[in-house]
């Protein structure tokens, strides 16, 4: 059976042969100019920190490599998932509504369903086409003046489907005016309240609050879920990046979502501050 060699093993092994050949000619150089004792020495401990200082980056980039495939091959196990679920329930339904003599309020209850899982395949797609444009800086951001508190509310009508299992509760101030990208600043509430519901219980708590304070804008969706603990809470925003370890993870996602919400944010010169929720949760502010 041919195993393959880990990078870093061939890497270690290399610096070890580095450093060996570096004291053997030391010691050669020493015993044929015992007077360049100290000159030997010097450029030794020179060449030395040199090597592990160069061994320490490399060691450092060859880490982040290894840890960005992982979490592509992840994305890409992750996205197969979230394409593969919705698609399976759409063809379930029209194969029933088809093959049966269904009563048309229950054919109406398979359509909305598939309408349903459908919008989620749209937000999907739409998420994966931003954070390519945000990657290749090839979105420029239209603003316009608008209202964002419209914006919120229609945003959260049309997630009423993922939200039905939780208790919502929406503190909207009126007339809340905004100069931004309707269309990005539509996918930051969007992916906010997806992630408050991904990590909450069913008929838990998830709060959406929209007003003013000191000549600012601000935005907090709250919810009761698991949290996220202090040592992770840097590393939500990264591309591809997902709170636990693959293998016991259970809530679906494709790592893009906050990552978007980001990028959208410095754009429009807003910041984001993740907090913890009293008694348990996680709150996200969002302050224009």
């Amino acid at each position: 059976m041919n195993r393959k060699i880990r990078p870093l093993t061939l890497f270690y092994v290399l610096i070890a042969y580095v450093l060996m050949q570096l004291m053997w000619w030391g010691l050669l150089l020493v015993k044929a100019e015992p007077t360049k004792m100290g000159m030997v020495a010097g450029e030794f401990s020179v060449f030395l920190i040199l090597v592990l200082w160069g061994a320490y980056a490399i060691k450092k980039s060859i880490q982040e490599e290894m840890a960005l495939n992982k979490q592509q091959r992840n994305f890409l196990l992750s996205v197969t998932h979230e394409l593969k679920s919705p698609l399976a329930s759409i063809k379930l339904y029209l194969q029933t509504i088809l093959k049966r003599d269904l009563d048309k309020e229950k054919q109406q209850s398979f359509i909305r369903n598939s309408l349903m899982d459908i919008e989620r395949l749209d937000d999907l797609v739409e998420n994966m086409l931003m954070a390519t444009k945000i990657e290749n800086n090839s979105y420029s951001y239209p603003k316009e003046s608008f209202n964002f508190s419209e914006t919120v509310k229609l945003v959260v009508d049309r997630h009423q489907n993922i939200l039905q299992k939780r208790i919502v509760k929406a503190d909207i101030a009126e007339n809340v005016n905004l100069v931004g990208d309707k269309f990005t600043l539509e996918l930051v509430i969007t992916n906010l309240i997806e992630n408050a519901v991904k990590y909450s219980a069913d008929n838990s708590e998830i709060k959406l609050e929209l007003f003013k304070k000191d000549n600012r804008i601000v935005l907090n969706v709250n919810d009761q879920g698991v949290g996220i603990p202090d040592n992770e809470k840097p590393k939500i925003f990264d591309k591809f990046y997902r709170i636990g370890q693959e293998d016991t993870r259970k809530t679906k996602g494709t790592g893009l979502g906050l990552f978007i919400v980001k990028q959208v944010l410095d754009n429009h010169g807003a910041s984001i501050h993740v907090k913890d929720n009293q008694p348990k949760g996680s709150v996200f502010e969002v302050v224009f």
